[in-house]
Parts: C-alpha cells; structure tokens; sequence
C-alpha cells in the first residue's frame, strides 16, 4: 500500500509510517557504518609508518573507533616474492619457497578478525624498492595483481579495496635501483587495471628531517613529517574508496 493511500486513512496510521521510515533509515545507517578492516603492509617504509599518529585517528573518525580494523604488518628490505607465493621472475628458475611475510601477515589477520563480520576490507600496500634494485620490474605487475588476488581469495572477497603507495623520486634515474622507474610505472598500472584501487604520490615525503634528526633530501625512506602525511593520504584514500562503494550500492 502506497503512503499516500495510508494517509488517506486518517491521522491514526501516520505515526506507523514515520516509525516504518524511522527504522528503515536505521537500517540503511547501520549497514552504510558497517565494521571495517584495514591491512596494511610492505618493506621499509610501511615499516616506518605509525598507523597510530595519523592513519587510524583518521579512518576512526570516518566511521567509528569501535567499527575499525588496522592490522599492520611489514618487514624492512623485503621483495614481493615473500608475500606473494606464485611468484615468478622473468627469467630462471621461481625459487622454492615465497609467501612466508604473508603467512605472518594472515596470522595477524585472522586473530583480529575474530568474531567480527566486515563490511569492507582495504589493503594498503608500501613496497617495491626491493624489487627495483633487483631487477624485477618486468614482472611486478603481475605480481602485485596476484598477492591481491590471493589476499581476496584467502578472505573471500569479490570487492576488496586497494590502496598503493607509489615510490618516491629517490632513484629516477634508475642509478642505484636499476628498475626503479619500472616498478613505479607498474604501480600506477596495477591501479587502472583494479576496479577498485587508489594512488597514493610519496615524491615529497622524502625530503626533511628523519626521525633520528638528520636531513634528507630525496632519500629512500621519508622524513619524520613524511610517514605522517603518508599515514594521512592512506587514510584519505581508504575512506573515498569505501564511500565510493557505498553510493554504488
């Protein structure tokens, strides 16, 4: 029956209806600040970053400290190959055994999960400066499309959200990282190819003071206002791709 023919009835139903419209409101509200899981993980600078001094306020504000999730898990100096377990390279022989910093990573995981149902998972992803001074640029797409893959798999997942930090301008030239630019170009597509993935630029975070008072300019890893900042854009990534879902729903 339509509201206009249950108005039509006389003023005794309409308290029914706001109290009908009340509750379905509630329910939109509940599934819209749903619980939220948030994995974040790499090398060296995911390492660096303290999801406590401007990543987690930030994604708690959005939707609710009770309702968010932050697993961090990361290992300094480290090549995709130890979280993605199909790795190949290019050339040669795929080594014996990869996937154990995933494994850690899931343990993780699946211990903060307890209990709890999500209503959105976004893996937050700083690496592949590794990768670049090894020489695996050629194929680092593929592998970073296929940890996602996995980690979709492994939570059974069809709609995870991505988030990608992109190397900084420390080695454009390729001098001391020999595919460094490589790796950076395979970030940017790894994100046009997922439906559901963000950019995040670091080329300004590098420069400063680290954490130990020294100057930098241009460095590997960034500077004490850097991992700041980069926990803040994370954030603001995440929050946009999981909002960007809820109006698609």
């Amino acid at each position: 029956m339509s509201p206009i023919h249950l108005a039509s009835r006389g003023r005794f139903r309409r308290p029914t209806l706001i109290v009908f419209c009340l509750s379905c409101a509630s329910l939109a509200a509940a599934e819209k600040n749903g619980a939220h899981l948030f994995i974040l993980s790499g090398q060296s600078n995911m390492a660096g970053l303290r999801p406590a001094e401007s990543f987690t306020p930030a994604v708690a504000k959005a939707f609710g400290h009770k309702d968010v999730t932050v697993v961090k898990d990361a290992q300094g100096g480290q090549p995709i190959r130890r979280w993605y377990k199909a790795w190949k390279p290019a050339q040669g022989t795929p080594p014996q055994a990869t996937g154990d910093l995933y494994d850690r990573l899931m343990k993780k995981v699946r211990r903060a999960s307890q209990g709890k149902v999500f209503q959105s998972v976004t893996f937050i992803w700083m690496q592949g400066e590794r990768d670049a001074r090894e020489r695996h640029g050629t194929v680092y797409a593929a592998s970073l499309l296929g940890l996602i893959g996995q980690l979709e798999k492994d939570l059974g997942r069809t709609d995870m959200n991505v988030v990608i930090g992109r190397l900084s301008d420390f080695d454009l030239t390729d001098t001391h990282y020999p595919h460094w630019t490589l790796v950076r170009e395979a970030q940017q597509a790894v994100v046009k190819q997922h439906p559901r993935a963000a950019l995040v630029l670091t080329d300004d975070l590098n420069d400063g003071l680290n954490r130990k008072g020294k100057t930098i300019k241009n460095d590997l890893h960034y500077s004490s206002t850097g991992y700041q900042v980069l926990g803040a854009r994370f954030a603001e990534r995440a929050i946009y791709l999981i909002d960007n879902a809820n109006r698609s729903n």
